[in-house]
């Protein structure tokens, strides 16, 4: 389990002003889980993961792995990275060219406090590598290894002494698509099968979603929302949390009605009243944005039997992208995007009617607007 509580970090920039690249983070995970650490570059979230690792001091926070206080600044206690029981993956692999598969991976066990037989580390480098499938490479030049390989080879030697916490910094970015799709797959199950409880890093939406039991969404070194891939996907809290996850349509608007039975909420816009369902406790009168993704978004030549958050359009742009229909609609001032199947037919400029189903409209904020008093 680790545990980070109000873990600030702040760095001095080019014109020696103080800038917090991690601004009061708080977050636990629990054993045996894989918790990712998603955002933009410069969020934070590479500054938050080092904390842990004990590569950077924070200014203030604790950070407790297992139990143990690694970090405290209010407790003066600050444990050096090689006495954390963690294990740890950059995104450079940081591979020495000039040792083979089997000095790369026992270089860990040779460097710390704890001192091994060379029966040991035959035995643990033997583990390791079994456990991403490099065995039968030991003596192989770490530089002959191809792109995948030398991920598994960074990964077996984070492994390799069987560390209780696994760190890894957006461990797949050098990888083709293709390749990083498998090691997706790969670096899953063997975190499943492993049972460690995992702190990952990336920018990547897609690869959050597929490999989380937990996402901590990350915006100017605050989490912005924090929850199950899912959840996160479906019920956004914020814009930047609906626009950052996924592409979405956002449509603006004005609560004025109290909820209902189901607890939806009637949302004023330019093309009429919606009735949406929402996420946070909104009040009467309060800007909002209404969030809803593209494959969400029906188009119809004709208006659905008795359907609510029903407006005409017009095509302007339609094009088919194998698996789907990529389509713009204008509905008065606004370009919604919608994934059609791929064998609808619809032109551009056809005439059209556009149904946003209200159980998929999410409504979040608009700080933008309410900040200006608009």
């Amino acid at each position: 389990m680790v545990n980070v509580k109000g873990l600030i970090k702040s760095f001095e920039s080019q014109g020696h002003e103080s800038v917090r690249a991690v601004d009061g983070v708080n977050f636990e995970v629990p054993e045996g889980k894989f918790f990712t650490l998603l955002g933009p570059s410069g969020c934070g979230k590479t500054t938050t993961l080092r904390a842990i690792a004990g590569l950077e001091r924070p200014d203030d926070g604790e950070i407790r792995i297992n139990g143990q206080v690694v970090s405290s600044t209010t407790a003066g206690i600050f444990i050096s990275p090689s006495e954390r029981d963690i294990g740890m993956v950059f995104q450079s692999y940081a591979i020495w060219p000039h040792m083979t598969v089997f000095e790369n991976v026992a270089f860990p066990l040779t460097v710390g406090k704890r001192k091994y037989s060379k029966k040991e580390i035959a035995g643990r480098v033997a583990r390791a590598l079994a456990t991403v499938q490099l065995d039968g490479l030991e003596q192989r030049p770490a530089p002959n290894l191809s792109g995948g390989q030398q991920q598994r080879l960074a990964l077996a030697r984070a492994l390799v002494r069987e560390p209780k916490v696994l760190l890894l910094d957006e461990p797949l970015s050098n990888l083709d698509a293709k390749l990083r799709e498998q090691m997706r797959i790969e670096l899953r199950e063997l975190q499943r099968q492993l049972q460690l409880t995992t702190i990952y890093v990336t920018h990547d939406q897609a690869e959050a979603l597929a490999m989380s039991n937990v996402v901590a969404v990350m915006n100017q070194g605050k989490i912005a929302q924090l929850g199950r891939p899912r959840d996160i996907y479906d019920q956004p809290m914020t814009r930047f949390t609906a626009d950052f996850i996924g592409s979405t349509n956002f449509v603006p608007g004005k609560v004025i009605g109290d909820p209902t039975e189901d607890g939806a909420r009637l949302v004023e816009t330019q093309h009429g009243n919606l009735l949406c369902y929402v996420s946070t406790d909104l009040r009467q009168g309060e800007a909002v944005l209404i969030s809803i993704r593209p494959q969400n978004v029906l188009i119809s030549r004709e208006p659905a039997a008795n359907a609510r958050n029903v407006f005409r359009g017009k095509v302007r742009v339609s094009v088919f992208l194998g698996e789907y229909i990529d389509c713009q609609v204008q509905v008065g001032d606004d370009v919604l995007r919608a994934h059609m199947h791929p064998r609808l037919r619809i032109s551009r400029g056809e005439e059209v009617f556009v149904h946003l189903p209200r159980e998929l409209c999410t409504v979040v904020p608009d700080e933008d607007r309410s900040v200006n008093g608009t």
